[in-house]
């Protein structure tokens, strides 16, 4: 509503204006202005590139005085090589003096191979733009793609690439090497085979308005194809940023979050919040679900008293679902250092889409971070988590408990906790009955481990202990991973 307002305001005839107007109303955040700023330029680039060229394809008269000066300019460098093209012209004359009689059996083998050979159609178009054609009377064109250049209407042209570039799927371009393929694909299903056909027919016929036509309908081509190009640049800054950020996204829900590289950290916290805010669609506020079939009779019956016990208002029974109560807790000690910045996104990520979000890390002693998230953005909290609690050798008992003693009794059967860490514990006490106390007062106690679970029982791994009082403990060393835990938690119920 805000863009189209500004539109209405200032119009859409001066570029950069509409582009600071609608940068204004619309990005709210530096990354949303860096991405408006793309998305302008590249939506919007294809009508700039097009319209420092010639919208329509060349006419035949100002395709022919083109000719003339290109013969004038060319006319010094042709007298320097005489003698060669003297031995062309020949070579073209008797060529000619037999296209006559050849003209039928090249046009078969044309027809059974469905084009001619490289060679040839190399030599033609040698001698087209050898020949010197004066302007004149020309034939009808032929084939449909021919016609529609010869009309050099280039709203029908534009919708004509569009609808080819439809039919070929463009949008599905991803690398830039494949442009050259999706040009000749546009063009194949515009009908370029059949102009070719007709080219080179005008091309071999001995008749001057027919090579005259031949001409004029290769520059069209040209022009075409040309435009075509810029199609496919335009479709390629459109839709392949967005294919290859897909690829990246599918390699790294599969990459180990040890492996991850910084400059692929925002990418990695992007894919995350998505997987929180699916836990949000389902579970963060308070719904009814109106079960339709199932009547509350004795308030239907209350509420139609007052019509003498004639039924006009139906009331149905509800269910009611209340927002859960989430405690998460984060080990980021030096064991797990690759992963605890990853594991700190997702609890931060929580924090936006989910309400009842408390966070707490640890190495040794344990502290809640909820406000810290709270007050700060994701890198600066990030920061301020590892730096206030990373730096203490891992006590997994101290950290439970610290835990018992700041919230258990917060715990109720509308509660999860989720536990991320590796479980080693420098063999100190496990505190087992701590985590049992939790496990008998929650819902739910779920155990996020980034390690391969073929390692979990061994060295100091704690895990062996701690998993019969977690109702759910799963393996999450990767973006993937974790997807299906959330999955999972959807399907069951947070």
């Amino acid at each position: 509503m805000d863009a189209l307002s500004a539109v209405q305001l200032i119009g859409y005839g001066d570029r950069q204006l509409l582009k600071d107007s609608l940068g204004l109303v619309l990005p709210k955040t530096l990354d949303e202005k860096a991405a408006f700023d793309t998305c302008f330029d590249q939506f919007f680039s294809y009508r700039a590139r097009t319209s420092l060229r010639s919208p329509t394809p060349p006419s035949a008269q100002d395709a022919a005085t083109a000719d003339r000066g290109d013969n004038t300019r060319d006319r010094a460098a042709e007298a320097n090589d005489g003698t060669e093209n003297r031995e062309t012209e020949a070579g073209d004359g008797t060529q000619a003096g037999n296209s006559s009689a050849g003209s039928g059996e090249a046009r078969g083998e044309r027809s059974g191979r469905g084009q001619s050979s490289e060679a040839t159609a190399a030599a033609r178009e040698a001698r087209e733009s050898s020949e010197d054609v004066s302007p004149g009377e020309m034939p009808a064109p032929q084939s449909p793609l021919s016609r529609l250049l010869t009309r050099a209407n280039s709203m029908e042209i534009n919708i004509a690439i569009n609808a080819a570039g439809q039919q070929v799927n463009v949008y599905q371009i991803e690398l830039f090497t494949q442009k050259g393929v999706y040009t000749r694909r546009i063009l194949e299903a515009m009908g370029h085979t059949a102009l070719q056909e007709e080219i080179f027919s005008l091309s071999d016929s001995a008749a001057i308005p027919d090579r005259r036509l031949a001409q004029d309908l290769t520059r069209r081509r040209d022009w075409l194809r040309e435009r075509i190009r810029e199609y496919v640049e335009h479709q390629f800054l459109l839709h392949a940023d967005v294919s290859g950020r897909r690829l990246r996204e599918s390699l790294l829900r599969d990459l180990r979050l040890s492996s991850v590289e910084q400059r692929h950290h925002r990418l990695l916290r992007d894919l995350v919040q998505r997987m929180a805010r699916k836990l949000v669609a389902a579970y963060s506020r308070r719904r009814k679900v109106f079960r339709r079939g199932h009547l509350h009779v004795p308030r239907t019956l209350r509420r139609n008293m007052k019509y003498d016990d004639a039924i006009f208002d139906l009331h149905w029974k509800s269910v009611k679902t209340d927002q859960p109560k989430v405690f998460a807790i984060c080990d980021v000690s030096g064991s797990v250092a690759n992963y605890a910045r990853f594991m700190l996104m997702f609890l931060y990520s929580l924090e936006e889409v989910l309400p009842k979000v408390r966070s707490f890390a640890f190495s040794s002693d344990l502290g809640e971070i909820t406000d810290l998230f709270a007050r700060n953005d994701i890198d600066t909290a990030i920061a301020l988590a590892l730096r206030q609690y990373g730096s203490g050798s891992t006590d997994y008992g101290q950290a439970l408990a610290d835990f018992r003693k700041l919230c258990l009794d917060d715990l109720d059967r509308r509660t999860t906790v989720i536990i991320l860490g590796d479980a080693r514990n420098n063999y100190g006490d496990a505190r087992t009955d701590v985590l049992k106390e939790i496990y008998d007062r929650a819902r739910r106690v779920l155990w996020l481990n980034p390690e391969p679970r073929a390692i979990w029982d061994t060295g100091d791994s704690e895990m062996r202990h701690y998993i019969p009082y977690c109702h759910q403990a799963e393996e999450c060393g990767t973006l993937a991973q974790l997807a299906r835990v959330v999955d999972r938690l959807l399907r069951i119920g947070l």
